[in-house]
């Protein structure tokens, strides 16, 4: 499909998204799908449903809608395995979201399996859900953290990344894509590299998920985590998976209902995972909400989806190259998400004046401010698009900035 079609044909998913619309009935040009997606009607009806008419809970029910409850619960991992390419619906945990996924792997795989003197290796550019987790470890276990530098397009260097593995590196754990810079990772070659030291390797897919079709079997990672509110889910659930004889090694994290066995006060003994990491009543509601969202997108094609994402980030970057006062960053090719400043202006006044224009960026520090001091700035502006994104939203934007420049002079 062409450029021009994709981008006429998100134009017309628009009208499936309540959110795009300011409270006067104007278009909001919503430019921050990185840090959460808009929710298509489907996916909130799917939710209201599961709220109201069908709602009971799951697995410990005898009566028919708990058992109908539990089959829709269920029918989600299973969905969710199979967007995954998972070789088993057993390999997906549902947790509340990525940053509670990757601490599920920190305290359960983590301390069970990294020692003092071990190494642990991130990125530059990983957002703090990827970095204060592994902290964590390193300070109660006396690991050490490995940073592994960008290139100079702010593309993880696995280059660089093969020189600092050694047989002490029990994990690498990368962004698969940058939710700063839009950097794809080539998630299988660090895998490679990881399995080459006998290190795990884990994916942070929040960014990855909504904008590209994923095959566990082809990324041969180990673990991989992502969260159902930027696929065009709800907040409150994410999803953690994992080899499946790896999560049966794990000890639990939580405990409580539902990941039991059997318990008696002298020794309690564990359910098998999923189940063993999903304590107490689990996202009932969000889990099925999920589903929808799924749906939703697999219709449209992930493929498609980042063609679309990428050609809009491309024609921003030229537009904005145009713009003596701004720098860009990040690598020419990215997914969706453009970061930028202003000279002489704070991101922080780029945002508010941008709202008042009914377009809606990020500005800040985004979650990764060891990134922010390797570029040499406090913060940047971001846009990121999504699969209602348009042409119309990089035209609301650019008449912003221009407004920024005579306010700013």
């Amino acid at each position: 499909m062409s450029n021009t079609a994709t981008l006429t044909h998100a134009t017309a998913q628009r009208a499936d998204f309540p959110g795009l619309l300011t409270p006067d009935g104007e278009p909001w040009h919503y430019l921050d799908t990185a840090a959460t997606a808009q929710k298509p009607q489907a996916v909130i009806d799917a939710m209201s449903r599961a709220l109201g008419r069908d709602y009971a809970t799951v697995h410990r029910g005898v009566y028919g809608r708990s058992a109908q409850m539990t089959l829709g619960y269920e029918a989600a991992r299973r969905r969710v395995a199979d967007f995954m390419g998972a070789r088993s619906d057993n390999e997906v945990v549902f947790v509340r979201g990525a940053t509670e996924a990757i601490n599920l792997v920190a305290d359960s795989w983590g301390m069970t399996h990294i020692g003092e003197g071990d190494r642990i290796v991130l990125s530059t550019l990983e957002h703090h859900s990827n970095i204060v987790p592994w902290q964590m470890v390193a300070e109660r276990t006396g690991a050490h953290i490995d940073v592994c530098p960008l290139t100079e397009d702010h593309r993880i260097d696995l280059g660089a990344l093969e020189a600092l593995l050694t047989p002490r590196t029990r994990l690498v754990s990368l962004a698969h894509v940058s939710n700063v810079l839009g950097s794809v990772l080539d998630g299988r070659r660090a895998a490679d590299l990881a399995h080459s030291v006998g290190a795990k390797i884990l994916l942070d897919g929040c960014q990855a998920a909504p904008r590209m079709a994923l095959d566990m079997a082809a990324l041969d990672c180990d673990f991989y985590a992502w969260s159902g509110h930027k696929l065009y889910g709800p907040t409150g659930i994410g999803v953690l998976w994992a080899r499946e004889d790896i999560l049966d090694a794990m000890p639990p994290w939580q405990g409580g209902g539902a990941m039991i066995d059997k318990v008696t006060f002298e020794k309690t003994t564990y359910a098998p995972p999923p189940q063993r990491f999903e304590a107490g009543t689990p996202m009932i509601t969000e889990a099925i909400a999920l589903h929808a969202a799924i749906d939703y997108v697999a219709a449209r094609g992930p493929d498609r989806l980042f063609a679309h994402e990428a050609a809009l980030a491309n024609q921003l970057r030229e537009e904005l190259r145009n713009v003596n006062s701004v720098t860009l960053f990040g690598p020419e090719e990215s997914a969706g998400i453009v970061s930028f400043a202003m000279e002489g202006v704070h991101p922080h006044d780029l945002g508010t004046i941008l709202d008042e224009e009914n377009v809606a960026i990020r500005a800040g520090h985004h979650c990764a401010q060891p990134l922010m001091e390797h570029l040499g700035v406090p913060a940047t502006a971001r846009a990121s698009f999504g699969l209602y994104s348009d042409e119309s939203d990089i035209a609301a934007l650019m008449r912003g900035i221009e407004r920024t420049q005579r306010i700013f002079g």
